[in-house]
């Protein structure tokens, strides 16, 4: 795989975010990583988030994963959720200046953002949410049942879309995958046996469930 470089991307309210880049060349396509709540610990370092990154490196994808505003070395402060849509899309630009297709994943907070972004960003190749915090939702886009199923059920809702949680997720009830799976026919609704909501033990199954739905991507990657 191609290593990491450290790079900075500007926001044009003035944040910079601190992120890692792997531009791998000639990629089909890149993948553009988003970590759990600030407020809770989650930064780009998160297992999850390397998982991910991982996965999509070996596939031979750019991968680029970051820190919120507020998080690690990036400027600002926690915008709960709106200012960080702000993050998301100066990571897809700055991405989309060097690999022409380019989605999106987010893992339980940063699932909630990047379905907000990827519901109107014309150019989103893809989308993958992991660990939607749909169970404790707050009312706003991307946070409940009803907002994905809205969000992910127009005409023009990226694709592919894979929603990948455990059948033990504390904060994605099982319930809740399975409505989604029943109104959303187009999304591909994974569960993995035995996962909690943080993946202990089964970051493997969660990162074959990535690659399935990475591959879709880019037809002919192994």
């Amino acid at each position: 795989m191609i290593p990491e470089q450290a790079v900075r991307l500007g926001v044009p309210d003035g944040v910079s975010l601190e992120a890692r880049v792997a531009l791998v060349p000639g990629a089909p396509a890149g993948l553009v990583v988003c970590h759990p709540h600030p407020l809770y610990g989650g930064d780009m370092d998160n297992p999850v988030v390397v998982r991910v990154a991982d996965v999509g490196g070996e596939l031979g994808l750019a991968t680029l994963r970051f820190n919120f505003r507020g998080v690690g070395g990036s400027t600002g402060s926690h915008g709960g959720g709106e200012a960080e849509e702000a993050d998301v899309e100066a990571a897809l630009g700055w991405m989309t200046q060097h690999v022409e297709r380019v989605a999106l994943v987010g893992y339980s907070f940063g699932a909630a953002v990047c379905a907000a972004v990827g519901a109107r960003w014309p150019r989103v190749a893809g989308l993958a949410l992991v660990a939607p915090a749909i169970g404790a939702g707050t009312g706003r886009p991307g946070r409940t049942a009803e907002g994905l199923i809205q969000m992910l059920g127009s005409p023009g809702a990226p694709s592919p879309v894979l929603i990948v949680a455990g059948d033990s997720d504390e904060y994605c009830p099982v319930w809740a995958l399975h409505r989604l799976r029943r109104e959303l026919p187009r999304v591909q609704v994974q569960i993995v046996a035995g996962a909690n909501h943080f993946f202990f033990g089964k970051l493997f199954p969660l990162g074959e469930a990535i690659r399935e739905w990475a591959r879709r991507l880019a037809p002919g990657t192994s």
